[in-house]
């Protein structure tokens, strides 16, 4: 066999080769298409029991038991949350001991303003709507029992800071109206 011949028939090997290799990777491509929309149906479909698991879990909160049970429950969520998410606990150790300092960390994330007595914090100006996931894909009520959570995550995050009981009265939500801190009577003044 020639040289011409050789680069010749080595050429039509590549490219049957080639072609294999295009295949086999269509293929292979294809079933994982498959297996990511399969992944991406059962995740939605999870998402959908979790969703009405939490809307059904609020419903029977809110129906069968007492006021003060239900803040409670709400409020050992917003404790949680606030342990979860860094970025809570990282305001409190930047506000630590001072309350002008403590504003000031919750500027990097809120609105955040002294007027008095009287903290007020929020989103932001206009909000789109509640931030929480487990709360996003529910209807909001009046005196909705969800910001009981966004209410003690706050004063988890003033209490830290503060080293100090803090009062946090729901002023208005998105889901009912801004958050206020008010100095509790067995605390100092903020």
């Amino acid at each position: 066999m020639n040289r011409k011949e050789f680069f010749r028939n080595s050429l039509a090997a590549s490219t049957c080769a080639g072609c294999f290799l295009l295949s086999a990777t269509s293929l292979i491509a294809s079933e994982s298409v498959s297996t990511e929309d399969d992944k991406y149906q059962q995740l939605l479909q999870e998402k959908e029991f979790i969703q009405n698991w939490l809307t059904d879990l609020i419903s029977t909160i809110e129906t069968e038991l007492d006021e003060p049970t239900r803040v409670k429950l709400l409020a050992g969520c917003g404790r949680g949350c606030f342990n979860r998410h860094k970025f809570k606990s990282d305001i409190a150790e930047k506000g630590k001991g001072d309350l002008d300092k403590l504003i000031e960390a919750y500027k990097q994330n809120f609105e955040a303003w002294k007027e008095g007595n009287t903290v007020h914090i929020r989103f932001g100006e206009v909000s789109p709507g509640c931030y929480c996931p487990s709360a996003k894909f529910r209807p909001a009520k009046p005196n909705d029992l969800h910001c009981e959570c966004t209410r003690a995550t706050h004063q988890t995050i003033f209490e830290t800071a503060l080293g100090r009981p803090v009062d946090v009265k729901i002023l208005e939500s998105v889901r009912r109206a801004p958050i206020m801190i008010v100095p509790s009577p067995k605390s100092q003044a903020c």
